[in-house]
């Protein structure tokens, strides 16, 4: 953990603020050398998914050319929601460093800590098609697939 890559983080967060969004920074450092720096943008962009930590991966991915942060950190101003979580397992980020956490979160009015005891998820139901399935195995048979 570096204190710096924390502290940039956080620096985004602020920026974020100033620019009309929530306090929300992230970055993504590989080696030492900061790959991606990024802010919420959610209001901004009227994307629900625009979190600061989704942001810098996507910014880390097409600066390296790759959906595989394997050997990246990744910085955040405070615990990354559980879909920042998910997308940072998916990128293969190596570790997770944040300063504010959840408890933080919901004092200001965000749901963090509710998705993780998942008290506030929206319901799902499962409706079982053999065409979703069938293209699932279509897939798996290519030689070509790129598994993630």
């Amino acid at each position: 953990m570096n204190k710096k890559f924390l502290d940039m983080a956080i620096a985004e967060s602020e920026k974020s603020v100033k620019l009309g969004s929530s306090p929300f920074g992230a970055v993504i450092v590989r080696d030492g050398v900061v790959i991606a720096r990024a802010h919420n943008t959610v209001v901004p962009k009227k994307d629900p998914t625009a979190h600061a930590e989704v942001n810098a991966i996507r910014a880390a991915c097409k600066k390296l050319g790759t959906f595989d942060l394997s050997g990246c950190d990744l910085y955040s101003s405070c615990e990354p929601c559980p879909m920042c979580a998910a997308a940072a397992t998916w990128a293969n980020i190596s570790h997770v460093y944040y300063a504010a956490n959840r408890k933080d979160a919901g004092k200001i009015g965000f749901r963090d800590d509710c998705m993780y005891n998942n008290t506030c998820l929206v319901p799902e139901k499962h409706i079982e098609n053999k065409d979703a399935t069938a293209v699932m195995k279509w897939w798996h048979k290519l030689k070509s697939r790129k598994k993630y």
